[in-house]
């Protein structure tokens, strides 16, 4: 049988994930950002003078590689807080069922 779920510690797991979800949240969308400026500030240090020279150098370079690599893991972060969050408030969800299944047993058998 499976354990019984915890209502509490679900709520706990909502609060001290919340912050770090924010935090999660506020570095991938900064980086999703930076990534424009990257790229312009790429740009405008080659030596190609088309923009689609720039842009493909821009692209190719070492430094825009590893943004889009830490890009990946902020967004892995995010998603994985966010999981941890929906599964906490699918089990108080179940814990309500459980809980108004008894009352009506309760009701059934008094």
């Amino acid at each position: 049988m499976a354990k019984p779920i915890d209502p509490q510690a679900a709520i706990q797991v909502l609060w001290d994930t919340a912050p770090k979800l924010a935090k999660a949240k506020a570095t991938r969308v900064y980086l999703e950002e930076y990534r424009k400026s990257l790229k312009a500030i790429l740009m405008k240090s080659s030596n190609q003078t088309s923009a689609a020279l720039q842009e493909r150098e821009a692209y190719a370079d070492d430094t825009y590689i590893a943004h889009l690599a830490g890009l990946r893991v902020a967004v892995e972060e995010e998603e994985t807080l966010r999981w941890r969050m929906i599964a906490s408030q699918a089990a108080i969800e179940v814990w309500r069922s459980q809980e108004a299944s008894n009352r009506s047993i309760d009701r059934a058998t008094a």
